[in-house]
């Protein structure tokens, strides 16, 4: 577990321009957001490349981050991002290869992208394109792991519409991964 003070020392040494500490800071969150992108990313791989990817985000990206909200919740919507982005990748690779799902296999829980869950990942780009202003909530929440609380903060948005926003997402993802 992280320590929320070391973090927040690391943070601002780091935003000071201390590379030592941007170095340590990005070590220790290498484990959390190696965990994030494996929410979405089970092949050991595919998570690695998307952790890579969001190191690289907070790292060019960690003058932006203001205090304002937690920042493990903004380290979680940038590893997020990047998995999300690194599926979306693959699955552009794997359609201009067009690869095929082998007979017998049932599509919705076997990808030909290797190692994704292509039963929520399709659900959930599905959510993004129907109902775009549920997805944050829900990916910090549900893939996430953050409190309704951290969420509201992140999204600036009341605590009511957080709640109401994951509600309705559960449903919708529900309903897709049922079948319905």
């Amino acid at each position: 577990m992280i320590d929320e003070d070391e973090l927040a020392q690391l943070v601002e040494s780091a935003q000071s321009g201390d590379r030592e500490s941007l170095e340590r800071l990005l070590a220790r969150l290498r484990p959390t957001v190696m965990r994030r992108c494996a929410r979405f990313l089970p092949h050991h791989a595919d998570a690695e490349e998307a952790a890579q990817d969001a190191l690289l985000s907070i790292s060019t990206h960690l003058h932006e981050y203001s205090g304002r909200g937690s920042f493990l919740g903004w380290v979680t919507v940038i590893a997020s991002n990047a998995a999300r982005s690194t599926y979306r990748s693959m699955r552009r690779r794997a359609q201009d290869s067009y690869a095929v799902v082998p007979e017998g296999v049932d599509p919705r829980t076997t990808s030909v992208i290797a190692g994704t869950r292509l039963d929520l990942m399709e659900s959930l780009a599905a959510l993004e394109q129907r109902h775009p202003a549920l997805v944050t909530s829900f990916v910090l929440r549900d893939l996430g792991d953050l409190t309704y609380v951290q969420i509201a903060e992140i999204t600036d948005a009341p605590l009511g519409t957080v709640k109401d926003r994951i509600h309705q997402a559960r449903r919708f993802m529900r309903e897709r991964l049922s079948g319905g």
